[in-house]
């Protein structure tokens, strides 16, 4: 029997497929515009079925962000992972040794001194070297060493290092986010492919070869109208499914494939709709400054124009706008727009792909809860 989107309990996570797709389609020919490999990142979606659905449109790999998350896309046929993060310790050291030495080809970040020492400790004795991203940071305050010489400097450890291949250098430019506007924006991207391209040929001049120069945030790959010759591959992640932070880079909800379904459970007040979806089914993050920044918890579908202005553990509500004629009664199923969609994703174990009202897939969000 054909389920609809209303025969869905809730909360729900459901996604767009038409809107999906668009999104993998357009930003796949972007990435062959320019000549630039496309390795998603897919901490948005956390499921297999849709790395393999990048896959199919044209991606040579995909991005993870936790070693978890590579355990579990390599046992569902994924063979080309890139770990963008750190590995520490000697649990989980032990465990990408073991993945590593699988039929695939695996990659993970390292910005320090220390993680290269750790690694080579591993690996030393391995008869298959693990290959090595050097994490550079261009301007966004999490990880990354400095840029040029000390970059260049740590891609020598590396090559000296036994038990290590040296693969390239990656940047994530996140204070893409914190831009003002998009000209800021592209902005920021130019000065981290600049930056990326220059450190590069710093260390090819010691005569340390580099396969991939990898760049890329969300915001960053929308708005770009220039990839520099060099750059060989981009990482976008939010892409797929866009969320209302993105909308308002965009400036539209028309590409919003996710959403939550709620049902109104409460009319306290005639102006007050509470739903069932509170932080335990929507993201409880906000931005509150730069391009992505969004009003209140989340907007609806069907009116963007409203927002999610509270939310607690099991419930949120919004206000219907003064002189509005808009009715919603207790029973009423509405699909909410969430803020940002990785840490939505993950509060759920299923997706429901949707078209044209009927549900016509289900997915399994396998790494769900896979952070170690």
């Amino acid at each position: 029997m054909t389920r609809t989107v209303f025969d869905l309990d809730t909360p729900s996570l459901l996604v767009d497929m038409e809107k999906m797709d668009r999104n993998l389609d357009w930003m796949q020919k972007k990435a062959n515009s320019f000549k630039v490999k496309m390795r998603p990142h897919t901490k948005t979606h956390r499921t297999p079925e849709l790395a393999k659905r990048q896959i199919e449109y044209g991606a040579k790999g995909i991005t993870v962000a936790k070693l978890g998350e590579a355990e579990i896309m390599y046992q569902e046929g994924l063979k080309d992972i890139f770990i963008a993060n750190e590995i520490v310790g000697p649990i989980k050291l032990e465990r990408l040794k073991n993945l590593n030495e699988k039929d695939i080809r695996l990659a993970v970040a390292v910005d320090h001194l220390d993680h290269i020492k750790m690694l080579s400790k591993t690996f030393a004795s391995s008869q298959k070297p693990i290959e090595i991203m050097i994490d550079i940071n261009t301007g966004d305050r999490r990880t990354g060493i400095s840029p040029g010489k000390d970059a260049m400097e740590l891609a020598k450890r590396v090559t000296e290092a036994k038990g290590l291949e040296l693969r390239g250098i990656y940047t994530h430019d996140g204070q893409s986010y914190d831009a003002s506007d998009p000209f800021e924006v592209r902005e920021i991207f130019c000065q981290s492919q600049e930056s990326m391209l220059a450190t590069a040929e710093l260390i090819r001049n010691e005569g340390i070869p580099l396969e991939e120069i990898s760049v890329g945030s969300t915001p960053s790959l929308i708005l770009c109208d220039e990839i520099l010759d060099g750059i060989t591959e981009i990482r976008p992640g939010t892409y797929i499914f866009m969320d209302a932070d993105q909308a308002n880079v965009t400036g539209t909800y028309e590409d919003c494939a996710q959403t939550v379904l709620a049902t109104v459970i409460s009319r306290p007040t005639s102006e007050r709709v509470v739903i069932d979806a509170g932080t335990k089914a929507l993201t409880q993050y906000q931005r509150t400054t730069g391009i992505a920044s969004s009003e209140g918890h989340g907007r609806l579908k069907d009116h963007p124009e409203i927002f999610l202005n509270r939310k607690s553990e099991e419930h949120a509500s919004f206000d219907i706008p003064e002189g509005s004629s808009l009715s919603y009664s207790i029973g009423d199923k509405i699909e909410i727009i969430p803020n940002h969609a990785c840490p939505t994703t993950n509060l759920y174990n299923i997706i429901y792909g949707i078209s044209r009202g009927k549900v016509v897939a289900e997915w399994p969000v396998s790494c769900q809860g896979r952070s170690q």
